[in-house]
């Protein structure tokens, strides 16, 4: 047997793809091996040679379970340390209900249970997350920027810790042409509602902000993104001075986590030492 071939197996460090694809011809140069060698020793590696690969962890859920009914154990989940990746798709309602309120909903969009418009904020579960400093986190949207939603997960995947994605999702509940969700997307991104942003604890050894905000400013008001849906134009029909109200409300809450995430992300991390 290959002395060296064990040695590289075992001490291989498996970050990247390519660290990965590297590792698996080394398992299958050592099956081949194997498999010349008649003794139940061998047979057993064989069997079990799959383990010598990095295993690949990812929980799938939506907002309803991440924000809100779910959200105690996605919390357990983030603060285990433990190397696992959390996808959220953000429909931001309960659609397994048809469009029942969560955590999620928007303020001043209307659903089950938020008829007259919701009129409290959208929990972020990104700076709730964050606020461990060692889990990663990214919020995506394809329809945006497929370069940064492909980055992002490449990203998650080789951080060695609990990862943290939320990911855009239109849906049905929106009140939205499906055929166009991706456009909708764009304008969520545009519109400053729906921020790119990326938080990488392995920055921060390199001396470098984890912070970073992947889009740039808005380019649009909340009402070009918002009034395409039914969500948001349903009470300019049943009540429109209070659609007004909460829309003017929903763009405040825009403008300030915009300017919290523009400011985190101009951090200087040399202007932060370590307490002696």
């Amino acid at each position: 047997m290959d002395a060296q071939l064990l040695e590289d197996i075992l001490n291989a460090k498996q970050k990247t793809e390519s660290d990965l694809a590297i590792q698996r011809a080394r398992v299958e140069h050592l099956n081949a091996l194997l498999a010349q060698v008649k003794h139940p020793d061998a047979e057993h590696l064989r069997s079990i040679s799959e383990y010598f690969l990095r295993r690949s962890v990812w929980l799938v859920g939506g907002d309803g379970w991440a924000y809100d009914i779910g959200s105690s154990g996605l919390d357990h989940a983030m603060a285990s340390g433990k190397d696992i990746n959390v996808l959220v798709l953000d429909t931001e309602v309960y659609s397994n209900t048809g469009g029942q309120m969560s955590k999620a909903t928007p303020t001043a969009a209307t659903a089950k249970f938020a008829a007259a418009g919701k009129r409290v904020g959208k929990k972020d579960l990104a700076m709730q997350a964050i606020s461990y400093g060692n889990v990663y986190v990214a919020q995506i949207a394809m329809g945006a920027n497929p370069q940064q939603t492909l980055l992002a997960l490449r990203e998650a995947e080789a951080y060695p810790g609990p990862s943290l994605i939320l990911a855009y999702s239109h849906c049905i509940a929106h009140g939205i042409d499906m055929e166009k969700g991706m456009d909708q997307q764009n304008m969520a991104v545009a519109s400053g509602y729906w921020p790119l942003i990326r938080y990488n604890p392995m920055l921060r050894k390199a001396k470098k902000n984890p912070f970073v905000l992947d889009s740039p400013r808005p380019t649009i008001p909340l009402t070009e993104y918002a009034y395409r849906e039914l969500r948001y134009k349903d009470l300019l029909r049943t009540n429109p001075t209070e659609a007004v109200y909460l829309m003017q409300l929903a763009q405040e809450i825009v403008d300030l986590r915009w300017q919290n995430y523009e400011n985190m992300a101009s951090w200087k991390a040399e202007a932060f030492q370590p307490m002696a």
